[in-house]
């Protein structure tokens, strides 16, 4: 397959999915750099799982491919309000049936500051690992959020700017078997062994999934997907 001559940027935050989308870009785009956000999760260990993801990719075919990385602090996002990604407390539901969770305006601004940022590097795609087929209901991560945002942000900079969400209509199992597609069983390993996923920040002992405590509902999402995903390919 000829690669895409566009560049493209990845929001890449060291969890499954995105090192999942990661790969995904970096089969298909002449270069990709990836962009990372500090907003002060209580998973910070998910950030310094990024190099270690990137490494191992750049030791796959896609070495000439992977280009530069960006983190950006956003510390803004827990100075707005309290939430169980930032603060010490329980998971739940609110009042309005979203749980507790959801950090309102995250992937809107995550978006604004990935296209301030390709606008300066003259990249034109945007790729998130964004889905509502296996999620928790965030809005921000909705298909027609993220149309909406695709425009406003091609008018915002003046320049056509394509969000593109490989995830968006596959669950968990299919996201694992997007990996094997890409990579084979070696960037399965290194993205079970190397993301982080867990809300808690739970690293220790790594389950058959990958680390994490095992409870939380990105715990939960990832260790159904990878049982459904393992036990569809064993029996191939």
């Amino acid at each position: 397959m000829t690669p895409d001559p566009r560049r493209a940027l990845v929001l890449f935050s060291g969890g499954q999915d995105s090192a999942t989308c990661l790969a995904w870009a970096l089969s298909r785009y002449a270069e990709v750099q990836t962009i990372g956000f500090d907003y002060g999760q209580r998973h910070q260990v998910e950030l310094a799982c990024r190099e270690r993801l990137r490494k191992g990719l750049r030791t796959m075919r896609w070495g000439g491919v992977l280009g530069e990385d960006h983190v950006l602090h956003v510390g803004v996002l827990k100075e707005l309000g309290a939430s169980a990604m930032t603060d010490d407390v329980a998971i739940a539901l609110q009042q309005d049936g979203l749980p507790n969770t959801f950090v309102p305006g995250r992937n809107l601004l995550f978006f604004t500051l990935a296209a301030a940022l390709a606008y300066r590097r003259g990249l034109t795609v945007l790729v998130g690992g964004m889905s509502e087929t296996d999620y928790s209901g965030y809005p921000d991560c909705r298909d027609n959020t993220l149309k909406a945002l695709q425009v406003a942000l091609s008018l915002g900079v003046e320049r056509p700017l394509v969000i593109e969400t490989p995830l968006m209509w596959r669950d968990k199992a299919a996201t694992w078997a997007l990996a094997h597609a890409l990579g084979g069983g070696a960037l399965v390993e290194l993205i079970r062994r190397e993301s982080h996923t867990c809300y808690l920040g739970e690293r220790g002992v790594p389950h058959d999934w990958g680390h994490g405590c095992g409870q939380c509902p990105a715990c939960e999402l990832r260790a159904r997907g990878w049982r459904a995903w393992a036990q569809e390919n064993a029996s191939v």
